[in-house]
């Protein structure tokens, strides 16, 4: 008797079809997976850096006696920013002052009256500048002005949470220029209380993620925009004294 052996059936489509959809499926999972390690990590750095951020300018203080400089430079963004540095002009820190990123539609007359300052004050020792359109403008607006006096030590009044980028950006125009911040506080930060407030948190993220692209932009060596009126084709001067 002869004993024949079983010949094996051949595969199937069929069979073949569940296999390719579990791999596809444990690929996927595994994908997902990774996704969501990598967004937490991300997410967890974010927020690691934001709260550095925000302790690095709750610890800045603006000195009683600035440090002996040849002139101020206020970054608008506020009438108190502006008023804190001709309070400082006044009291004779340094010899000139320059107001940073003014809108042209506001004259000189607007902004001696906005501040309530002595004319005396703005005829001698006052420049608007009408270039700057953001932080990078404002850098180079200035960069422009130190240049024109032979400056090498110049205050910056902005508030504070717009320090940290403002000292980086004008250091990059100026890098021959010692900065000196001056920081003008609207929340303290010291506390917990501003985690309560959505404006103030919604102010400190978008000038972190600023910073952070801004410094990303510097280590990566990316060219930008100048941030000056004149190249989007405005003939608007550099900057004009109140005279």
């Amino acid at each position: 008797m002869s004993v024949g052996s079983a010949e094996p059936e051949p595969a199937t489509p069929g069979a073949a079809k569940p296999d390719a959809i579990h791999r596809l499926r444990r690929v996927g999972h595994h994908a997902l997976r990774l996704a969501t390690i990598t967004t937490i990590i991300a997410i967890a750095l974010i927020a690691m850096g934001f709260f550095r951020f925000t302790d690095t300018i709750a610890d800045l203080k603006a000195s009683a006696t600035p440090s002996e400089v040849d002139a101020i430079v206020a970054l608008t963004g506020g009438y108190q920013r502006i008023d804190q540095a001709l309070d400082l002009l006044e009291q004779g820190v340094g010899e000139r002052l320059l107001i940073s990123g003014v809108n042209p539609s506001t004259s000189s007359a607007a902004l001696r009256r906005a501040t309530g300052t002595e004319s005396a004050t703005f005829d001698c020792c006052v420049d608007i500048g009408y270039e700057a359109l953001d932080t990078i403008g404002n850098a180079n607006e200035t960069a422009a002005w130190i240049r024109q006096h032979d400056y090498t030590r110049i205050l910056v009044v902005t508030n504070n949470y717009h320090v940290p980028r403002s000292l980086m950006e004008l250091s990059q125009a100026s890098p021959d220029v010692t900065f000196v911040a001056y920081p003008v506080t609207h929340a303290d930060l010291k506390t917990d209380t501003w985690l309560s407030d959505p404006v103030a948190l919604r102010t400190l993220f978008v000038e972190y993620a600023k910073y952070s692209l801004a410094r990303l932009r510097n280590w990566s060596g990316a060219k930008t925009a100048s941030g000056l009126r004149a190249d989007t084709g405005d003939g608007t001067p550099v900057s004009a004294s109140l005279r």
